[in-house]
């Protein structure tokens, strides 16, 4: 029998589409796992109503289950919603590797004192467009390397 936290470490480590770099629990996508019968319920919430990437990570984590030879299915929880505050540090740490600047803070952003290049640190960015290469992202560039950069917005 496979236990609830080797299932749950394995299911973790899914990885999401638009930023391949971060598995669903660096996300906080990945809710929990728990029991009903013989089958084994996965939790997911996704980082925004339609997100496209959800059929995908719905898909990758029952192969996942499927190869762990558990029954099991994925549940899907709009509430409460997904936010950036269940990012991991580690996560954080794994999108400012790959180029991409975390979320900073909660909620929407107004005013945004400064964004900083994850190519170069410089606190000098200016955003480009609020809508980057997926919805979770803005564009930036750097004023200092002049290099563009995605930004995860904060939730």
């Amino acid at each position: 029998m496979v236990t609830d936290t080797a299932i749950l470490e394995a299911v973790g480590e899914v990885a999401d589409p638009e930023v391949p770099v971060l598995t669903i629990a660096d996300l906080g996508v990945l809710r929990g796992v728990r029991h009903e019968g013989d089958e084994v319920v996965v939790t997911i919430t996704p980082t925004y109503s339609g997100c496209p990437a959800m059929d995908v990570i719905r898909h990758e984590v029952e192969l996942t289950l499927n190869s762990l030879g558990v029954d099991g299915r994925v549940e899907t929880v709009l509430s409460p919603a997904w936010t950036t505050d269940w990012m991991s540090e580690s996560g954080k740490a794994k999108l400012v590797e790959y180029g991409i600047a975390p979320p900073t803070g909660r909620g929407a952003v107004f005013l945004s004192l400064t964004v900083r290049c994850p190519l170069c640190g410089s606190p000098d960015t200016t955003e480009l467009s609020r809508f980057g290469s997926t919805s979770c992202k803005s564009l930036w560039r750097c004023n200092a390397c002049r290099e563009p950069f995605d930004h995860f917005k904060a939730l």
